[in-house]
């Protein structure tokens, strides 16, 4: 059975993460108009069919029940962002989780964290770098990030395991990704820190691992990529960490190895070149860990009372295309209230139209 001391209003919360077409920052400011998960659950239909769409599917509460129960039974738990121990400078992004599912040692949260990234098929000399750089971080005080990857991420957890590793995996808790490291994500559960944002029993995919790097670079406040080949995903997670306002840090390499290509480019854009735990400590600097109700949440703060006229939803849905653009954008082109052009974009969102992307773009989907 599930334990009672979990809330009505976190069991709601739930439930509305679930549901479809419910991203991030169509939570939160569903969270923002209505006050509250359950009022909001009972709004969708209506905002979906204003959107042009059918109502999306909501999770149900005995389904979000036995995921739950799972939690629990698993040893782990949640923390819902706003709520408790959620992490601070994850808080502050737009699309932050709504909430994560953790397992292990939530002191470690506490830390002051660095992200350390790179290749799969990395060579033994990168992987000797990113273990040992790692555990003399951790012997300064930080906690190492990274998403328990072959190669660099699991160099980089073995080396900060006895001293403070976080592990940011794509699928659900209790899965296992790649196989080869079962034995390291119990190790990581049991010392350190498990963080998952899907639920229990799924299998990543490829669509996961871009949400599950946007966490590792939202937790750290700096970001070491050790060997990355161009277009790699450790360059999206450093792209994401730019987009946060983090440090980015490369290791260079030789100009002969593709696998060096990605941070030696990122270092020509202005990327802290790194040669040892000193470069990346000097670099960590004081975060300004406001209050997450005052940040500002891809316009998720401001009043969306205001309902929007039929006028108003074709003048944006008219400016919207397959090619996304910034909420910005459309505000100052359809010369409507920020608010107004925010509740269009909830009810498409709700009607299946709108698809939201980093860096607060969104475009329509035909």
């Amino acid at each position: 059975m599930l334990d009672r001391s979990a809330t009505e209003d976190q069991i709601a919360r739930l439930r509305l993460i679930r549901s479809d077409n419910i991203g991030p920052i169509t939570y939160f400011q569903l969270l923002a108009r209505f006050g509250s998960a359950s009022a909001a659950l009972e709004a969708v239909p209506d905002l979906a069919a204003r959107g042009g769409g059918r109502s999306p599917k909501l999770a149900t509460r005995s389904a979000v029940e036995l995921e739950m129960e799972r939690v629990e039974k698993l040893g782990a738990r949640y923390l819902f962002r706003g709520q408790g121990l959620y992490p601070a400078l994850l808080a502050q992004l737009e699309n932050a989780p709504p909430a994560l599912i953790v397992q292990g040692h939530l002191s470690l949260l506490e830390k002051p964290a660095v992200a350390i990234v790179g290749a799969r098929n990395a060579s033994a000399a990168a992987c000797r770098f990113a273990r040992g750089l790692a555990r003399d971080i951790t012997l300064a005080g930080p906690a190492i990030v990274s998403g328990l990857a072959r190669g660099i991420d699991t160099a980089a957890h073995d080396g900060s395991l006895e001293h403070g590793t976080i592990a940011v995996i794509a699928g659900g808790i209790d899965i296992c990704y790649p196989p080869e490291n079962a034995d390291r994500q119990n190790a990581i559960a049991g010392q350190g820190l498990l963080i998952a944002e899907q639920p229990p029993g799924i299998e990543p995919r490829a669509r996961h691992f871009p949400y599950r790097n946007r966490i590792i670079a939202g937790l750290a406040q700096a970001l070491v990529v050790v060997e990355a080949a161009p277009k790699s995903g450790s360059l999206i997670t450093a792209r994401y960490a730019a987009e946060f306002g983090r440090d980015v840090m490369a290791v260079p390499g030789s100009p002969l190895d593709p696998r060096a290509q990605g941070c030696n480019q990122l270092i020509r854009e202005g990327a802290t070149l790194v040669q040892n735990a000193e470069d990346v400590l000097e670099g960590l600097r004081p975060f300004d860990l406001r209050p997450f109700a005052q940040t500002k949440l891809g316009y998720s703060t401001p009043d969306l009372s205001a309902d929007a006229t039929e006028e108003g939803r074709r003048l944006v849905s008219d400016l919207l295309s397959p090619t996304a653009v910034t909420v910005d954008e459309l505000i100052r082109q359809s010369g409507l209230a920020p608010a107004i052009v925010l509740t269009i974009l909830l009810e498409l969102e709700l009607g299946g139209r709108l698809e939201r992307h980093a860096g607060g773009r969104a475009s329509l989907i035909v």
